[in-house]
């Protein structure tokens, strides 16, 4: 899967915004929480976990009798950690009790593989441009096998 984001293992341990800070400001939640751990975090990317339920409403008919996860979920879900995340913790000097701003802007996806009920996945992403509140990252997502499921560019606006 490449190499790590984190540069310093001990920047991230150092820094005063945690990853249960950055899930705590997420403004989502379930059934539109799309993570569940940040493992990795800092100031060029982050990398974190999903693990889809199988009784996600979603399921029931994308696919009749042969459910998998729609590709606009698997998109949310990389947004969530790979960009809203990142957005947070870089804004994290400015954050106080606001809650950010938070809009896609465009996306750019290819998918590989499907996702299954109860599958797990990693979600990489790296930061290409943060300017005037503006991220934008390519972002890859991997099942447990550690297979490419879908990579691209998302790009959204993250501000107080």
């Amino acid at each position: 899967m490449g190499e790590s984001i984190c540069t310093d293992p001990m920047k991230m341990a150092n820094d005063p915004m945690k990853n249960q800070d950055i899930l705590n400001i997420l403004p989502y939640e379930k059934p539109f929480l799309f993570v569940d751990t940040i493992d990795e975090l800092s100031d060029d990317g982050v990398r974190g976990t999903y693990r889809y339920p199988e009784d996600l409403d979603f399921y029931r008919g994308h696919f009749k009798d042969m459910p998998v996860t729609p590709g606009v979920i698997l998109t949310e879900t990389m947004a969530q950690i790979g960009v809203v995340s990142l957005g947070i913790f870089l804004l994290k000097d400015k954050i106080e009790n606001d809650f950010p701003k938070i809009a896609m802007t465009s996306t750019a996806m290819d998918f590989f593989i499907p996702v299954y009920p109860g599958e797990k996945v990693e979600v990489v992403s790296q930061k290409e441009i943060w300017r005037f509140g503006k991220l934008r990252c390519f972002v890859q997502m991997f099942n447990e096998k550690q297979e490419l499921v879908c990579r691209g560019k998302i790009s959204g606006m993250v501000q107080l």
